[in-house]
């Protein structure tokens, strides 16, 4: 089923100033922004309300024929999914939702594609520091944090997941707007809660995708080589992880303990124990300590 642009849609539920806080997406200006000859971005759908703009871009590519490139926005999910099949829930045009297909197997190995989320929270905050006006963190390998009142929070989450056809769609979940007591968790936050300067969606979502498509080109351009294209050196520079000691909560029930030292050249995060071991850690989740 194609999305259906219903953004403007009129009715009492639906109306386009129902929130003067909380304008709907100009999806036309989106558009005119993104797609263009020689763009990345030759698609860009805003929906509404959908369950979760992954799934219903991977069941599209699952029909078949869909290119590189689309981007589907959903102004409400009732059903978002983080990493582990945690619930994302946010009230409607409070944040930034939204999935891309890209499809890197042309001339990038497997083995790179776990760059991926890195490369996406790299472009992520990257938009919003310009847009926005507000320092955002990564933490690995696909949390998006703010400091809100001398505290770290989580305010978004990056999902990938492969098709089955060659591509991988990537999700981005971003708190724009939400107020103190909209938060899903006392350890939640937002823009808004970290001070931005800005929270118009709309610029927001463009510098996020113009991001996405500058550091994709740049990897696909170095065949994945995260070094060569300073990909490594800039996620190392946002990341809040490194130089921390952290628990990784790793497949099969084992937990290790280390202090986060390195990301490799696969994306991996590299831990020193106190046995005077480096581990390096491609999947799982982590826990940060104590700062280093």
């Amino acid at each position: 089923m194609t999305p259906r642009d219903d953004s403007e849609s009129s009715g009492p539920r639906r109306s386009r100033w129902s929130d003067l806080e909380r304008p709907p997406l100009n999806a036309a200006a989106v558009r005119r922004a993104l797609v263009r000859e020689g763009s990345l971005w030759r698609e860009v759908d805003v929906v509404q309300r959908t369950g979760s703009t992954n799934s219903d871009l991977v069941a599209r590519a699952a029909e078949g024929g869909l290119q590189e490139g689309v981007v589907l926005v959903a102004e409400e999910q009732t059903a978002a999914r983080g990493r582990l099949d945690r619930q994302w829930v946010a009230p409607a045009r409070s944040g930034l939702f939204f999935s891309v297909l890209l499809r890197p197997g042309d001339g990038v190995p497997m083995e790179r594609w776990g760059w991926l989320p890195l490369l996406t929270g790299v472009a992520v905050a990257t938009g919003l520091a310009r847009a926005g006006g507000v320092d955002t963190a990564l933490k690995w390998p696909n949390d998006l944090l703010v400091t809100v009142g001398g505290e770290e929070r989580k305010a978004g989450g990056i999902l990938a997941e492969a098709t089955g056809d060659g591509g991988v769609v990537v999700g981005v979940g971003v708190n724009v707007s939400l107020r103190a007591d909209e938060l899903p968790v006392p350890t939640a936050g937002s823009l808004a809660l970290a001070g931005a300067v800005s929270t118009d969606r709309d610029p927001l979502l463009r510098a996020v995708l113009r991001g996405l498509e500058d550091w994709y080109g740049r990897w696909r351009a170095a065949g994945g080589d995260a070094g060569a294209c300073g990909l490594q050196e800039a996620y190392a520079a946002g990341c809040a992880t490194l130089g921390r000691v952290v628990r990784a909560e790793l497949p099969g029930d084992r937990a290790l303990v280390g202090e986060a030292v390195a990301v490799d050249g696969d994306g991996r995060l590299i831990l020193a124990t106190e046995a005077g071991v480096q581990e390096p850690v491609g999947a799982g989740d982590i826990v940060h300590l104590r700062a280093g």
